[in-house]
């Protein structure tokens, strides 16, 4: 079952984010921002494994793409609504009732693909926490997959995360707020321009790795822009560079994914895993962030190390052998 699984986690995510509107302290927003990754994280994991429950084979790339789509339209339009809704709490409780508006329709006309009772498998406690390790020697695919993943994603991270920092201390600009939102709206443009046309392409031509390959160069040539032209124009180029190569990369990801699972009777908790290569670069990129703009180079290492990261992904999807 996929749905009792998104009502459940969107009402709790909207909760957390109620927790983080009124939040009074440090403690309380740590405990808040875990309900709230613990929640969408929960939500985001039911939700893309209905796409291989549902979706055939040679139509997940133009799936792909809109799912893509997607995140970055709801990255524009949260941003969007704390820039612009009036103060921390407005922006946290505007952004919870938004999550719940848009889990209504989908639960409203989507329905489970339910297994019989003598299909499901007997839960069993121990074999349920063994099961949460794939050995990358016995699915060497899953786990070039779950790399790919996480260094493109963490490239994204370190390119989006101080974005606001560098327009501040490194481009000198003085509304360095309203900026983040523009480059964001120009960024989110590139990607609605390739990914559902590139997932299209990927599903007709029936490959997926090269479009991998081609997105990384340029996600890394977006990076290098941010790295060697620190100004505004150059902020500009990158932000249009950077969609571009993420939609592109957006566009075949996750039918990529969805082709390497182990079993059909685990998609739910593979994709899970495989979520974590979303999240986790979420929480490593301020960790190596940090010291690389403090201690060893600054924003010209940060964007660069970060190119290095898309480069490396580009190149590890070729490990996979089972996906063209």
């Amino acid at each position: 079952r996929r749905l009792p699984w998104i009502a459940a986690s969107t009402v709790a995510g909207a909760g957390a984010l109620a927790l983080l509107a009124w939040a009074p302290g440090v403690v309380v927003m740590a405990v808040g921002w875990c309900l709230a990754q613990a929640a969408y994280n929960a939500f985001g994991a039911a939700l893309t494994a209905a796409v291989p429950d549902q979706v055939p084979r040679a139509q997940r790339g133009v799936v792909s793409g809109w799912l893509g789509l997607a995140q970055t339209a709801g990255i524009v339009v949260g941003t969007a609504l704390a820039a612009l809704s009036g103060g921390i709490t407005a922006g946290y409780l505007a952004c919870a009732a938004l999550g719940l508006a848009s889990a209504v329709p989908y639960l409203a006309v989507r329905r489970d693909l339910v297994l019989p009772r003598s299909h499901r498998p007997p839960l069993r406690p121990r074999a349920f926490v063994a099961s949460f390790w794939i050995d990358p020697r016995r699915h060497p695919d899953f786990g070039w997959a779950f790399l790919t993943r996480m260094l493109m994603k963490l490239c994204n991270a370190m390119g989006t995360l101080y974005l606001l920092y560098y327009l501040q201390d490194q481009v000198h600009r003085p509304n360095a707020k309203t900026d983040v939102l523009v480059l964001t709206a120009l960024y989110a443009a590139a990607v609605l321009g390739t990914a559902v046309g590139l997932g299209t392409w990927s599903d007709r031509v029936g490959r997926r790795r090269p479009f991998v390959t081609v997105a990384g160069v340029v996600m890394a040539l977006a990076a290098a822009i941010l790295a060697v032209w620190p100004s505004w124009p150059g902020a500009v180029t990158a932000a249009i560079v950077f969609g571009v190569g993420y939609g592109g990369y957006a566009s075949v990801d996750f039918a990529l994914i969805t082709q390497v699972l182990p079993t059909a009777a685990d998609r739910g908790k593979d994709l899970g895993l495989i979520n974590v290569a979303d999240a986790l670069p979420q929480a490593v990129a301020p960790a190596l962030a940090a010291p690389l703009v403090l201690h060893a180079g600054g924003y010209p290492t940060l964007y660069a190390v970060a190119a290095g990261f898309s480069l490396v992904g580009g190149v590890l999807v070729h490990r996979i052998r089972s996906v063209p």
